[in-house]
């Protein structure tokens, strides 16, 4: 598509299956290079990647051929086996069904990446429910409680 131009940001959020804490930082940082070879296989361009023990963050510029359903399934199917088959978790490691995807303008994208960079000081002060509530809030996304991620206090 040589006289296509675009210019589209997109931040995805997707949880650990029952929210348990099984991203380890021993091994978060090689999980986060696994994604980025992914993105960049599937020609797309990731700015910001962080997240916590039981969720990541991602943020990239989006090709407009891409299908963001498409891609976090990828991403998600094949972390999966990344991590299964290094034996990073003592027992199976499941990715929670769905995710969030948000867009931004190119004024916001700078904040965005240092809100991503931030996330374990964030979450210091703010747990994952209230974030992920937070995000949808501010995106006006209706939701219905029964189809969010599972959220255990």
């Amino acid at each position: 598509m040589s006289s296509t131009f675009s210019q589209i940001y997109i931040q995805t959020v997707f949880a650990v299956k029952y929210r348990e804490s099984l991203i380890s930082p021993t091994w978060e940082e090689e999980l986060y290079k696994y994604i980025s070879g992914i993105y960049k296989e599937k020609n797309q361009k990731l700015l910001a990647i962080n997240g916590m023990p039981d969720h990541i963050h991602t943020l990239f510029r989006m090709d407009p051929s891409c299908c963001i359903s498409d891609l976090t399934r990828e991403i998600k199917k094949s972390t999966n086996e990344f991590i299964n088959d290094h034996h990073f978790t003592r027992k199976k490691f499941y990715w929670q069904e769905g995710y969030g995807a948000f867009s931004y303008c190119n004024g916001h994208v700078e904040n965005v990446i240092r809100y991503i960079a931030n996330q374990k000081q964030h979450h210091k002060k703010t747990t994952f429910k209230e974030e992920y509530y937070s995000l949808l809030k501010e995106f006006n996304i209706p939701f219905k409680e029964e189809y969010l991620f599972e959220f255990f206090e």
